[in-house]
Parts: C-alpha cells; sequence; structure tokens
C-alpha cells in the first residue's frame, strides 16, 4: 500500500467568510475521535457511537492503539495512520495531551477541532498556558476550534450529534451555550416541547471562537429564523457587539446572560473562565444591539418558537378567544402583564361576532368568550373577524374542540379539518401572529398536527402566551428602529 499524500486545508483557494470558514464544525463528512475509549462511561466512546447512532451519515474514525473497533467502527492505532484530510477532529485527551494531538491532526490534514478535554483555563494558571498553546496551534494553521472544556454540538444539516443521547428534533432555532451541562438540560426540556434545532453548540471556555463567531454563522444560515444564547462572558465584548447589531437586523437573538449577581460571576470564572463583566453595561448593549434579554433561561425557547413562525404585529393590541370566562380573565391580566393591551371591540365587530354565537353567550367585548361553544367553524370565522380589525395587532387563543373526546363522527372531523385549515391560514392572510393555548398531552389528532405544520405556537400556560406575543412586538420595535436608522 503506497503512501498517502496529506493535502493541508487551502484556505487561499476558498472563502474565507466566517460561514464557509466554520464549514468543517458543522458540515463535516468525516470526523476522527482522538481519545476514543472502549470504556462507555468516557467521552472517548460518547464521541464514536453518539454521531454513529442518531443519523450521521459520514465517516467516524476512532483513534485508539489498544482496540480494534469500538461500536462496531473500526479503529486506528495513531494520528498517523488516519486517512488524509479529514474534516473535524474530536479530541478527548487528557489536557497535557491535546496540544501534541493537535499539532499531528493538521499535519494529517484536518480542517477543524472540537475540544471536549476539560483542565484548561478554568483550572488556573498552568491550564492557562496549555490553553494559550492551544489557540496558537489553531491560528498558525488557521482552522476553526471549539472548546476545550465543551460537550460538543448539534448540526442538522450533517445530523451530527456529539453533545446529547438522543439527537434534537430538526427546526428552526440555533442555540448556543456556553456551559455544555446546563445547555443539555435545556435542550431536554426544549425537546419536551417539541422544539426543533437547526444547530447547537457548546462553546466551553471560547478560547478560540467564541459566541460572536458562531452568532455570525448562524446569521447567514438561511435556515435558522431565531438565534438563542446562553452567555456567562466575553473575550471580545467589542466584536460581539458588532456583530450581534448586525445579526439582529435580520432574525432575532435572545440572550440569558450568567453574572448579574456577584455569586454568578464568581461561578462563572470558575466554570469557563469567563469574565462576567459589569450587568448594566451589559443591559445596555443590549439595547442598542437590538437584543431581546432573557431572565429565565427556559423562557427564550418558548419566545424563540414564536419568533420564528409567526409574523411580526405593527403594534401591542391584542384580541384573546376561549370557550371559557375564566381563561379570557387570566388571558387578559397576563397580557397586560407583559405591556400588551387588550382594546374593547367597537360595536360592529361585537354584531358580527355576537351573530355567529349561542344566543347565551356574553357580548363579545374582547376578550370574547364562547360560552363553551365547541363549534370547530364558529372559532374559524370569530378568528378571522379578530385578525381582520385594523386595531388588532394579533390573536391568542384557546380553542376547545381540539380535545380528542370531541370527535365523535366523520362530519364533525370534516369540520374539524376545514376550520383548521382556515385558522392556520389567517397569520399569512393578514401578517399578523397568532399564538394558542392548549393542556400539554391533552390536545391531540390531526387539528394539532395541522397547528403545527402553519407553524402555529401552543403553549401551557397564559404567561407563556402572553410572553411570546411579547417578544414578538419587542423584535417588531427592534426591527423598526433598525430600518429607521438605516433610512
Amino acid at each position: 500500500m503506497g503512501a498517502r499524500s496529506v493535502v493541508p486545508f487551502n484556505f487561499a483557494a476558498c472563502p474565507m467568510d466566517q460561514f464557509h470558514f466554520l464549514d468543517p464544525i458543522f458540515k463535516p463528512q468525516s470526523i476522527a475521535v482522538i481519545g476514543a475509549s472502549t470504556q462507555v462511561e468516557k467521552w472517548g466512546h460518547r464521541m464514536v457511537v453518539r454521531p454513529f447512532n442518531t443519523g450521521f451519515r459520514g465517516m467516524i474514525y476512532p483513534v485508539n492503539p489498544g482496540a480494534k473497533e469500538i461500536g462496531g467502527v473500526q479503529c486506528y492505532a495513531s494520528i498517523s495512520d488516519l486517512p488524509p484530510n479529514i474534516d473535524l477532529a474530536v479530541v478527548t485527551l487528557p489536557s497535557n495531551q491535546v496540544p501534541e494531538a493537535l499539532r499531528r491532526c493538521i499535519h494529517q490534514g484536518i480542517r477543524g477541532a472540537v475540544i471536549i478535554s476539560a483542565g484548561f483555563a478554568e483550572t488556573g494558571p498552568e491550564g492557562k498556558k496549555l490553553q494559550d498553546e492551544l489557540v496558537n496551534i489553531a491560528r498558525e494553521s488557521r482552522i476553526p476550534m471549539v472548546g476545550p472544556n465543551c460537550m460538543g454540538l448539534w448540526s442538522e444539516p450533517v445530523s451530527l450529534n456529539l453533545a446529547f443521547e438522543e439527537a434534537p428534533m430538526r427546526g428552526p432555532l440555533a442555540f448556543v451555550s456556553q456551559s455544555g451541562t446546563l445547555g443539555n438540560y435545556l435542550m431536554l426540556l426544549a425537546k419536551g416541547k417539541g422544539y426543533g434545532f437547526r444547530g447547537f453548540v457548546s462553546g466551553g471556555n471560547q478560547a478560540m471562537m467564541e459566541v460572536a463567531d458562531y452568532l455570525e454563522y448562524f446569521g447567514e444560515d438561511e435556515k435558522t429564523r431565531t438565534v438563542i444564547l446562553y452567555i456567562e462572558g466575553f473575550q471580545d465584548a467589542g466584536r460581539f457587539f458588532r456583530v450581534a447589531r448586525e445579526v439582529a437586523r435580520k432574525k432575532p437573538i435572545l440572550v440569558y446572560k450568567a453574572g448579574r449577581f456577584d455569586v454568578g460571576a464568581r461561578a462563572a470564572l470558575s466554570h469557563t473562565a469567563s469574565l462576567a463583566g459589569n450587568d448594566k453595561v451589559f443591559e445596555a448593549l443590549c439595547r442598542q444591539a437590538g437584543l431581546i434579554r432573557c431572565y429565565d433561561p427556559l423562557h427564550t425557547f418558548d419566545m424563540a418558537m414564536a419568533l420564528a413562525s409567526q409574523p411580526l404585529p405593527k403594534g401591542n393590541r391584542v384580541a384573546i378567544i376561549s370557550g371559557g370566562g375564566g381563561y379570557c380573565v387570566t388571558m387578559a391580566e397576563a397580557c397586560v402583564a407583559w405591556g400588551l393591551e387588550v382594546p374593547q371591540l367597537d360595536p360592529a365587530a361585537s354584531d358580527r361576532i355576537k351573530e355567529i354565537l349561542y344566543p347565551f353567550a356574553p357580548r363579545p367585548l374582547n376578550p370574547v368568550d364562547t360560552a363553551s361553544d365547541i363549534r370547530p367553524m364558529t372559532y374559524a370565522r370569530a378568528l378571522d373577524i379578530l385578525m381582520s380589525l385594523d386595531y388588532i395587532d394579533g390573536v391568542c387563543m384557546m380553542i376547545p374542540f381540539m380535545f380528542e373526546f370531541q370527535l365523535r363522527s366523520p362530519a364533525s372531523i370534516r369540520e374539524l379539518m376545514d376550520a383548521t385549515e382556515v385558522i392556520c391560514s389567517l397569520p399569512k392572510k393578514y401578517h399578523k401572529p397568532m399564538i394558542g393555548n392548549t393542556i400539554p398531552r391533552t390536545a391531540v389528532g390531526p387539528a394539532l398536527d395541522l397547528f403545527k405544520k402553519a407553524g402555529i405556537p401552543f403553549f401551557a400556560t397564559q404567561d407563556e402566551s402572553a410572553r411570546a406575543l411579547h417578544a414578538l412586538v419587542r423584535y417588531a420595535h427592534i426591527r423598526s428602529n433598525s430600518n429607521k436608522a438605516n433610512t
């Protein structure tokens, strides 16, 4: 067998914008696992079996001098035995072995690296020296490097999953988290809510690439509709501000930042060696760059789903409709608490809706109480009227006909489907957002499937729905201000 030729990555011959520079990270066709292990509890084992078991169709090359195979995948004794020009190296070795391993990977033509290994700047001065050495190696060779001290990534375009036991659902969100453990936890909660992702990155210590790099990448990715950030600190706050301001003009960015209080700042320093910075300064940065700041990390996902799927409202005026008065009251209060208005309907609109309700239903003023009416087409007609009003900017609804026990005949199912199709068409027809409420695991069947396909988000609580509408209003204001600044 003849000697294999290693062809170094030719940066001069390829586009050097940030989007293509990160292709070896987010779109690899082959990965090498440096430090692959036969012990199932170790990261070196997970990095082989996770991508193999969760849909990655590229080549996987484990490097372990003492094993013939791991999880059914052939092992290689050393980095020099690997085929040349592999796209991505995933490194799980002890920290003191990582710099030399990275040098050998680059010599072998590898184009990018994810350093899972911990034991770098987060541990103190000696670890910081190792980390600086890693950065110098990667920069001199001009390859992108994620980490160290990270938990990997998920990339939907090539189904590459390094971070989770099960692959995330596919969808329009991107999540960049400086914490791997918190990121994993939040992604599991998001999956339970049915939210789908285009990408996830655990940035770790951000030794070479930081939040701004990933934000710039997802900002250019056409299939990413909304970006979520969990931040503990910055290497270059100025660059982050410039990138965030540019991306926010195109798509929403929601951010949760640790370090609002001294205890959080101290924890961030020991966790990922990050300096949290002054919280008032960061608050001002968010306002000027057009970021939507959140104060509960899970809230960002609910808001992100609405932003990814619904039209932006022209104002903050909301209509509410439900089959029960209690929901109407509590939804109205939640909207007001989030800075939204619930204007009273004019007499003409009230009369039109009253005509299609049962005679015993209260006069619709907003909120609209349908008095437990379960006729699907009644809701479709009423929602059409509400969405058409020029003083209504969006609608929140709880529609009882979605529940399974009310599907009793072929005729009722036909009406259900017809009404659902009408409702699903309204956001596009009127260029206004529509948000739903439902009880998790109780609403089932074809109506909910159609709503999901149409991108109409449903939330469990009134506060979640109001918060989502608030986020749409906030981002609409951000976009409007950005457009004014550019004219």
